[in-house]
């Protein structure tokens, strides 16, 4: 019995090691600031979206805050405001969108994303996540995702024709990222 508990232990040594050595290296990615909750952006539409195309105004404004980066230390918080007019409806909420904006830290410094948008909607929530990169400024060339979670009921309601979207309140995370 010594001589098959002693084989047993000897694969499960050699099994063990195999998996060790087949695991993909650890990612050299560093996180260069974090942005979490009660970080939010506030979108407003003027006049509210329907299910109609129409020319709106838009007005995103987020703040971030509390951030957290450990190659800029004093980096805590950031601002953001753009404005755009253009024909829209409801339902462009839902398609990919191309998205620019710059961030403002509060150490006076600024980060310009590009990227672009998704929507997903699960039950009552909708997430619009922005991946691209940060083409100039503070974290040039990091990676960037950004996930705004809100209720989903207004945008439900307006893409069944029943309602409009005068604004979205979302809690906002932000991840930029360098290789």
């Amino acid at each position: 019995m010594a001589p098959i508990r002693s084989l047993a232990i000897l694969l499960a040594t050699a099994l063990g090691a195999a998996v060790l050595t087949t695991a993909p290296a650890a990612s050299a990615e560093v996180l260069d600031v974090t942005c979490t909750p009660p970080s939010s952006n506030i979108a407003t539409y003027n006049p509210a979206l329907t299910l109609t195309p129409q020319t709106v105004t838009v007005v995103n404004t987020a703040q971030y805050g509390p951030c957290t980066s450990a190659s800029q230390p004093t980096l805590a918080s950031g601002t953001r405001t753009s404005v755009n007019v253009s024909s829209r409806s409801c339902l462009d909420l839902l398609a990919a969108t191309p998205i620019a904006f710059t961030v403002t830290w509060n150490t006076g410094q600024t980060s310009t994303i590009s990227g672009n948008s998704t929507t997903t909607i699960a039950g009552a929530v909708v997430t619009f996540t922005l991946t691209g990169t940060v083409t100039s400024g503070l974290f040039a060339g990091s990676t960037v995702v950004q996930a705004n979670v809100a209720p989903s009921a207004s945008l439900l309601l307006c893409t069944a024709g029943l309602g409009t979207v005068p604004s979205f309140y979302s809690l906002v995370t932000l991840e930029i990222t360098s290789a």
